[in-house]
């Protein structure tokens, strides 16, 4: 895989001229935008003020055209930019997914399959909304990967009886293969129990989560501080979760600095890492020819694709019977 400075050439002498024509069309576009969202915010202002001169009061009427206005300057912005960012994936994001791997295949549109998604155990509530974007699929030195960004939500509802939707997960979602068979299910959470209650009461209420399984306690202080581990083969997950593999999870952990869940489930890793964010979105209002903004694509692309290097997952250190 490419290393920061040959993707750093790759962006100054093949992607650079490609992203000063598409810089173009950046700037038309900011003006449109600024131009019509002005021109409806001055618009939409003296309307409000009139309501508000009507009235003598503020009333649901001037709420509910304060909410309308807010609602259009958000069409207004995505009228103009749904073009932009299409042009900018297949200009920016899929050259950058093929110099750091050529044989890598790269989707814009669609998120890895919500059944890989479920599988994985990670999150216990049903999915009532599933969407996701930039699917990336390849093999790195015969181990599979594939990842998208993913935005899964839930319903759930009050006490009298409304419908609410929340986040279940937002982030990056990763498969990948692992280098030996394994019958069992081993999850690995976020440790806020111990963390928000303390090691005593902490440990309780990580023992009371049934539905994941068996507490695995691990030997390993530094890997217990951030996460708590689950399994249905007590011997199988401490098989899996060698010293070695605990301490780079842990290091992937501290280094993203954000909540990192881990299950290995049917022979395949899987790793959701919990951002609140699409990675690959393009900035409208930032210049494309501001490197900074492209150098944060080529690592987060780098990073996920070299996931399989930095846990050892492509070195065959069993056999797979």
């Amino acid at each position: 895989m490419k290393s920061i400075t040959e993707l750093t050439d790759f962006y100054y002498n093949e992607l650079y001229p490609s992203l000063k024509e598409l810089e173009e069309q950046r700037l038309q576009m900011v003006w449109k935008i600024k131009l019509y969202g002005s021109f409806w915010f001055i618009f939409s202002s003296l309307i409000l003020i009139y309501i508000l001169k009507q009235r003598g009061f503020i009333d649901p009427i001037f709420f509910l055209f304060l909410f309308g206005t807010i609602i259009l300057g958000g069409v207004i912005y995505d009228w103009f930019s749904k073009d932009y960012h299409g042009i900018f994936k297949t200009t920016v994001i899929a050259p950058i997914v093929r110099a750091i791997d050529p044989s890598f295949l790269y989707n814009p549109g669609f998120p890895i399959a919500q059944s890989l998604f479920e599988r994985s155990g990670l999150f216990r509530h049903s999915i009532d909304y599933y969407n996701g974007n930039d699917y990336v699929k390849g093999t790195i030195e015969g181990t599979e990967l594939e990842f998208s960004d993913v935005h899964a939500e839930y319903d759930i509802e009050d006490a009298k009886g409304r419908k609410h939707r929340q986040t279940l997960f937002k982030g990056l979602f990763i498969v990948s293969g692992f280098n030996k068979h394994f019958k069992g299910k081993t999850i690995i959470l976020p440790d806020s129990a111990e963390n928000n209650f303390g090691s005593l009461l902490g440990g309780w209420l990580q023992s009371m989560n049934f539905s994941r399984g068996d507490l695995v306690r691990m030997d390993d202080p530094e890997f217990e501080k951030y996460f708590a581990v689950y399994s249905n083969d007590q011997i199988e997950a401490r098989y899996i979760l060698s010293h070695s593999m605990m301490k780079r999870i842990t290091d992937l952990r501290k280094r993203l600095n954000v909540s990192l869940y881990i299950s290995f489930i049917s022979n395949h890793m899987h790793v959701a890492i919990e951002t609140r964010r699409d990675h690959f979105e393009p900035n409208v209002f930032t210049s494309l020819l501001d490197y900074q903004q492209t150098l944060e694509y080529i690592r987060t692309l780098q990073n996920t694709i070299g996931l399989i290097e930095e846990l050892k997952l492509n070195e065959k250190l069993w056999s797979k019977e």
